[in-house]
């Protein structure tokens, strides 16, 4: 392995991290509420660790493979969480380290999953980090980091492929620079659109900013107790549709830049992704109906919590926590399914569930016809044996890790197992909010510091689709060269 090409480009990330802390530093300096010396810290320090991994692993090998993309991914995100944990620390606005990681890492992986009792005593500036490590995170750093920096080194398709979420990575453009450059730019525009509907809907703009960066990664953090309750129908409209637009895959929307429509609207991964939350809504509405007072409340609750679960991003209007029992278990099937591949949702993704589907639809027409020779095709394509078999074995070490992860967090006492299973269900598919102690109303800050650091682990193997961190913590993985 090419060790040396690895701790270099985790260099190369936490300059950009260092970087990427001047914008929480300025809000800190405009609002002057005590955060400057821990934001100017943790830059100093990103910058000279980052400096200095820089130099003393700068090398002329630039081969660099699918081993060493996992490598680069697991330990760039380890990396970025551990030292964006550092302001809430040193401020001590979240003092203890296991909480403030938990937060942070909850933060970049676009999880929205909160230690914090009373999220309005927080400083602005720590708000605005909170929620920025979110827009940071929802496309991912490392396709930040190609999109900026120049000059990269090695063969960079491998740590975007091992970043990216959903079955297969593809390029926009022939040059992987420009594709970065493509995702970020439609991801920025979109954010400074919605932006400004929620300023021109009269939500102030340090808040429309706080909820764009949230909606934009598909993350969750707001700046209310209540999340979004005590904003106006229009602003949690503008919010819910943002939610569905921001789990779609963003190959479409270059597809539409280019006009080219008729290959835009044809996607089967779309139509399905639209089709569930269409079903899902009308179901749940059906259900709540008598909860609220009229049928456009009803819908609206219903459209946001729907879109709020299979987009994974967890800002809530309501405490659904309080649904009737079909509700509730309609959106716990939505958290593991949640969005579109090439989106900035996490869950198992539509595209994987619609290939699964498909397989073994194949395979009972395949017991009731053995002679039948029977292809499976996904987007208008045929699906090569290779894909179909990625796709099961993602499925089965994903079940497995969810398996693993709900026997450790069941060590917490106190806790039932409904608050356990949708606690792990909700980190490690990036939702944030579960059921009963973890609901909307609540948090997780009454978990050991234990299990708050499995959670945080789950919500790094689901936000790198579980590969990079599954790899990187195998020791046969390091001893091998």
């Amino acid at each position: 392995m090419n060790r040396k090409m690895v701790y270099f480009l985790v260099g190369r990330i936490l300059l950009l991290e260092g970087g990427l802390l001047l914008l929480p530093l300025a809000v800190s300096l405009y609002y002057w509420d005590g955060g400057q010396i821990p934001f100017l810290i943790t830059i100093a320090l990103c910058e000279g660790l980052g400096l200095l991994l820089c130099r003393v692993f700068r090398t002329d090998n630039q081969l660099m493979f699918a081993k060493e993309g996992f490598f680069v991914t697991a330990l760039a995100w380890l990396s970025v969480s551990v030292l964006g944990a550092l302001p809430f620390i040193l401020s001590g606005e979240i003092p203890n380290f296991v909480d403030a990681f938990f937060e942070t890492v909850s933060g970049f992986t676009t999880t929205g999953a909160s230690i914090l009792r009373d999220v309005e005593a927080m400083s602005r500036s720590m708000l605005f980090w909170r929620s920025f490590t979110h827009w940071i995170g929802g496309m991912g750093v490392l396709v930040l980091m190609v999109a900026m920096m120049p000059n990269l080194p090695g063969r960079t398709i491998h740590v975007l492929r091992a970043e990216m979420p959903g079955p297969t990575m593809g390029k926009l453009s022939p040059k992987l620079k420009d594709t970065a450059k493509i995702l970020y730019t439609l991801y920025i525009i979109m954010t400074v659109l919605e932006l400004v509907l929620l300023v021109a809907g009269g939500m102030p703009l340090f808040d429309s900013a706080i909820h764009a960066f949230g909606t934009a990664g598909t993350g969750g953090f707001g700046m209310k107790a209540d999340s979004l309750a005590g904003y106006s129908p229009y602003l949690q409209w503008v919010i819910a549709v943002f939610m569905m637009l921001f789990g779609v895959n963003f190959n479409l929307y270059f597809l539409l830049v280019l006009r080219r429509f008729k290959s835009a609207f044809r996607s089967e991964e779309l139509w399905t992704y639209l089709g569930v939350i269409l079903a899902a809504t009308a179901l749940i509405s059906w259900n709540v109906r008598p909860m609220f007072d009229s049928l456009g409340d009803t819908l609206r609750h219903a459209f946001f919590q729907v879109n709020t679960i299979s987009s994974t991003t967890g800002f809530s209007t309501v405490n659904f926590d309080e649904w009737p029992t079909l509700s509730r278990m309609i959106l716990v099937l939505l958290m593991f399914l949640g969005a579109c591949a090439g989106s900035t949702a996490g869950g198992l993704k539509v595209s994987r569930a619609v290939l699964l589907f498909k397989t073994v639809r194949r395979e009972i027409r395949h017991m009731l016809h053995p002679r039948a020779v029977t292809s499976i095709r996904f987007e208008g394509k045929p699906v090569d044996s290779t894909t179909l078999i990625s796709v099961i074995s993602y499925f089965s070490i994903y079940i497995g890790l969810f398996a693993f992860f709900w026997f450790l967090v069941s060590f917490q006492p106190g806790f039932d197992g409904v608050s356990n299973f949708s606690a792990v269900a909700a980190c490690y598919n990036n939702i944030g909010p579960g059921l009963n102690l973890v609901g909307p109303s609540l948090g997780y800050w009454h978990y050991t510091p234990f299990i708050k650091l499995v959670l945080a682990f789950a919500m790094l193997f689901g936000r790198l689709e579980i590969y990079p961190m599954l790899i990187t913590l195998s020791p046969s993985a390091w001893l091998k060269k």
